[in-house]
This record gives C-alpha cells, structure tokens and sequence, in this order.
C-alpha cells in the first residue's frame, strides 16, 4: 500500500494533485510483463523517471483510439525522464492484447493483469471500472495526475513535461 486517496470531486474526469508535497504514493506496483513470457515489469524499474500509467483493454474503443496520441507524448519525452507503463486488463486471451500492442505500434511495456491484481497498488478507492484511465506519477512516483477518459496528445503532453520539469523535493 501507497499513501493515495483517489477522490474525484463532481465528478471531474481530469484531477490534478498540488502541491507536489501533497501528492500520494501509489503500492508496490508490478505484474508479469505482456509482452515477454516470464518477465515482470515493475514500477520501481522506473526509480526516479516520471511514469506514465495507461490502464487500458484491447477490447476497449477508446483505448485503441488513444494509443498513437500516448505513444507520440513517449517519443515526445522519454529524453525528458518520463517512462510509459501500460497495465493491460480484462484481456483474458494474452495473444489479443499482444497483437493490440503490435497492431498499433505501442513501444513502451505493459503489465498483463486481466484480474486487476496489479491495480490493487493504487488503492481501495480507486475506480477500476473506468477504462481507459491514465495516471502521470511525478519523479518520486507520487500521483500527479489522473485522467479518467480519452486523452489527446494535446491533454497529455503540456502536463507530462510540467512534471517532468518539477525539481526534485
């Protein structure tokens, strides 16, 4: 367990945590990697880099309509210190949500958790019904940020690389 508390107040479905020193941590984030048999993927793999969480199913619309925006705001700042991790669920046939990620030229991994174990990490209160949802998390994995819909290149990007450019506490 982390020290976040999801609240979404009215109903919002873009919720921002300032100031940084406010900010919760999330768990002890990790599963087996989708891509790689045997492999895990952790979230400490990523110590001191921002990361950018995407929960996100093959069976999912808007998933597969926001995948080339998430994956041009990785290229856009990964030389900035900002990792994607993708956490694939509700995808209980592996190979779909593989050929998900080759079908739209996902580059950064993903968690395979179709029983949403890993996202047990974020919290009790945390709304695991919302797919898509991405987290930004700042350098010291605290949650910044929360978008419970579709994003844009245009919705992520400017608020990647403000945490990103946050100094380090």
């Amino acid at each position: 367990g982390g020290t976040f508390e999801f609240v979404s107040p009215g109903g919002k479905t873009s919720i921002f945590y300032d100031p940084p020193a406010e900010r919760g941590t999330v768990g002890n984030l990790s599963g087996p990697d989708l891509m790689t048999e045997g492999a895990t993927t952790s979230l400490s793999d990523y110590e001191g880099q921002v990361v950018v969480l995407n929960i996100w199913g093959q069976w999912c619309g808007p998933c597969r309509g926001e995948a080339d925006d998430l994956e041009q705001v990785f290229e856009a700042t990964k030389d900035q210190g900002v990792q994607f991790l993708g956490i694939n669920v509700r995808d209980n046939q592996q190979d779909k949500a593989q050929d998900f990620v080759v079908d739209n030229n996902v580059t950064y991994p993903s968690i395979y958790d179709p029983p949403l174990r890993t996202l047990l990490a974020l919290g009790s209160n945390y709304p695991t019904t919302v797919i898509p949802t991405t987290i930004v998390l700042d350098r010291e994995h605290r949650v910044a940020a929360v978008f419970l819909t579709e994003l844009l290149a245009s919705d992520l990007q400017p608020v990647v690389e403000r945490i990103a450019a946050e100094p380090l506490d």
